[in-house]
């Protein structure tokens, strides 16, 4: 368990430490400082002693303190009922990448139940090991469980940089790694790359509501932790003559965890996942009104796409989050993009700019949208869509 302590001999109790705890966690008792259960070990109190005066331990923190000691690119291979999450072939490609510029090797951690089969489909992108934990307690994703295996194996191996897909389930167990380990962790990449001569991962991803690219380092600890928005990062041709080695390490499962799965209820809203599909039909304000939707969903069920929609319609309650594409939502890489009555926020464009084709229907000519555009019509999106509706009917779709 974490711990936290308060070394009274060099204590001066200034207070300083009270007034840069954000939780209340620390009073002065009986002319001495003390802690209470509020605290969540941040760390804040201890970098503003000045008097080394406080000490914290975190459970499961690695404590190696050359970072020379790490080698080795790190992939989560993420998976669904035995089969395996699309963005992490698209990781495996550019951890790949880095892995080459830094002279070391690939590995997949692919933890779960009956995942055996995986394993070649983890070769074949690129994978030079794979670490495997098959235990039917793991057979469903559970978030305590998953970071206490994940970070057992990284603690024994020690990989210097560790990849995370920004999928639902990565930014569920990215964040309780870190914590675990003690490192740093930069959430919803779009680009990496290495300075080679120190080996820092330098880690870029949109800031200040996406109007500019921040560029993040964690220089003193290992590993370096990211997670990446999936449709980002390109996936490399697979090669099914290559065979990664296999290490199935023997790892503690906790046996008491404080939520268990009991259901898993598909999501049948949509036909393809957004992440996924090749055609998405997306809907902003210019829709005007929630009825007016119904086209969408219709222009969608002919084309046989998804529907997507701008975080103003989503924030309105028009769609579902699940449905949302952006800075804050989905990034997507489809073969088309119907943008409806979307002006184009460049929190919005930040998703979908990655598309092969995009189409955008808006009344304003200068609408943000035009200039990614790869064919615009302006003019009214409830007179356009019907038209397009009917002409696909005609023809049979795209």
């Amino acid at each position: 368990m974490n711990s936290i302590r308060i070394l009274h001999d060099k204590c001066t109790k200034c207070g300083i430490c009270i007034k840069k705890c954000l939780y209340n966690a620390i009073d002065l008792t009986d002319n001495k400082i003390e802690v209470n259960g509020n605290c969540n070990y941040c760390g804040s109190c201890r970098e503003a002693c000045r008097h080394g005066a406080i000490s914290i331990e975190r459970a499961g923190v690695l404590q190696a303190n050359d970072i020379t000691a790490f080698k080795g690119v790190w992939v989560f291979a993420e998976q669904k009922s035995g089969v395996l999450g699309s963005a992490v072939i698209e990781l495996l490609g550019e951890g790949g990448r880095l892995a080459e510029a830094l002279g070391v090797e690939l590995s997949a951690v692919l933890v779960g139940h009956n995942v055996g089969p995986m394993v070649e489909a983890l070769s074949a992108y690129g994978a030079d090991r794979v670490y495997i934990v098959d235990n039917p307690r793991l057979e469903n994703y559970n978030d305590e469980l998953y970071s206490a295996v994940v970070c057992d194996i990284i603690s024994r191996y020690m990989p210097e940089i560790f990849l995370i897909a920004s999928t639902s389930i990565g930014c569920s167990l990215a964040p309780r790694m870190a914590s675990r380990l003690g490192t740093g962790l930069t959430a919803d990449c779009v680009s990496l790359d290495i300075d080679i001569e120190s080996r820092r991962l330098i880690q870029t991803r949109p800031a200040f509501g996406g109007n500019l690219m921040a560029s993040i380092i964690c220089p003193y600890h290992r590993p370096q932790m990211c997670t990446i928005k999936p449709r980002v990062m390109k996936a490399v041709s697979p090669d099914y003559l290559r065979r990664a080695e296999v290490i199935a390490p023997r790892v503690v499962i906790p046996g008491a965890v404080n939520a268990s799965v009991i259901d898993i209820i598909k999501d049948a809203g949509q036909r393809v996942n957004l992440s996924e599909a090749d055609i998405i039909v997306s809907a902003g304000r210019g829709m005007e009104e929630p009825r007016n939707l119904e086209m969408i969903y219709e222009l969608a069920g002919v084309l046989g796409a998804s529907v997507g929609g701008s975080r103003a319609i989503v924030d309105a309650g028009w769609l579902d989050y699940r449905c949302q594409i952006g800075q804050t939502g989905k990034t997507v890489r489809p073969k088309v993009y119907f943008a409806c009555g979307i002006s184009g926020a460049i929190q919005h464009l930040a998703g979908i700019t990655a598309s092969k084709l995009i189409v955008a229907i808006n009344s304003d000519p200068d609408a943000p949208i035009f200039k990614v555009s790869h064919l615009g019509i302006v003019g009214d999106v409830k007179k356009i869509i019907p038209a397009f509706i009917n002409e696909f009917n005609k023809g049979g779709g795209l």
